[in-house]
């Protein structure tokens, strides 16, 4: 039971952190960043040019397990709050909202999982497009979390977990050949981030919080942007913003620019074997 709890960090965790970026922690995401890689290609590969059913199977799973794995991590927050007494058992839903960028994920891959029609598309295309990015920043970046707890504890594995399946639902669609990155839908794709973070804004006001850190880097790489504008309450949001937006536009740029090239070269292969 003592190892149960140490785990959990019921009670508080008796271990000192390994810190971000000590060996332990980047061998644990090393880990689980193989393993979402390999599961990845293996099961893109296989699914490949098979039917949309089939396909759609793995996007149910990764769906499944993500927003499984939060709810898991919430109710042991309202239990953990309940039995401490300091503050309202609700803060454990209050502070886990989906309103950090990769936690947008479990949204956006249910979505993409159980909907149809261009809704279905627009989702995926979002998960396609911030998927691999979440998985970087939430393991290998999430300086935050391995500086507060053990590496082998209960919120840094499930952090690694859930923005492993993140990257893994990215690489997934586009190994399928499933992801369509349409033009039509990139207008979708904007408006989704920007109504999180206008919603994350007023909650961060609300609660005193920092949802999508908007707020401050709290030991993230966004801590360099805070530095840059000096913390300045209006330049720093707005900074965060435009750079997701940038980050966005940068993204569907090289998607078109590749997958243009690619079809200039096969067509320039299929003129010259004619």
């Amino acid at each position: 039971m003592g190892i149960i709890r140490e785990f959990f960090g019921i009670g508080g965790f008796t271990r000192t952190p390994e810190g971000a970026y000590s060996w332990q922690h980047l061998t644990f995401v090393g880990l689980l960043l193989a393993a979402m890689t390999f599961l990845a290609i293996w099961l893109g590969r296989r699914n490949r040019g098979r039917d949309s059913r089939t396909q759609n199977r793995v996007m149910v799973w990764a769906a499944l397990l993500i927003d499984g794995f939060e709810l898991i991590k919430i109710g042991l927050a309202c239990y953990e709050n309940a039995i401490g007494g300091n503050v309202p058992w609700y803060n454990g839903i209050l502070y886990n909202l989906p309103l950090f960028l990769c936690s947008i994920q479990l949204i956006t891959i249910p979505l993409a999982a159980f909907t149809k029609g261009r809704l279905k598309e627009a989702s995926a295309d979002f998960v396609a497009a911030f998927g691999l990015l979440g998985a970087g920043l939430g393991t290998i970046g999430a300086a935050q979390n391995y500086g507060s707890y053990p590496v082998l504890s209960f919120p840094n594995v499930v952090s690694g977990i859930t923005h492993c399946i993140s990257g893994f639902a990215a690489l997934y669609l586009f190994i399928a050949g499933i992801v369509k990155l349409e033009k039509k839908n990139v207008p979708v794709t904007f408006g989704v981030l920007g109504a999180f973070c206008v919603m994350a804004y007023a909650v961060n006001r609300l609660i005193d919080y920092n949802y999508m850190f908007l707020m401050a880097g709290d030991g993230t790489p966004y801590d360099i942007l805070y530095n840059l504008v000096g913390g300045h309450k209006v330049f720093y949001p707005l900074s965060v913003v435009a750079l997701l937006f940038i980050y966005i536009a940068l993204f569907y740029l090289i998607y078109y620019g590749v997958k243009g090239y690619q079809t200039k070269k096969a067509a320039k292969k299929a003129k010259k074997n004619k």
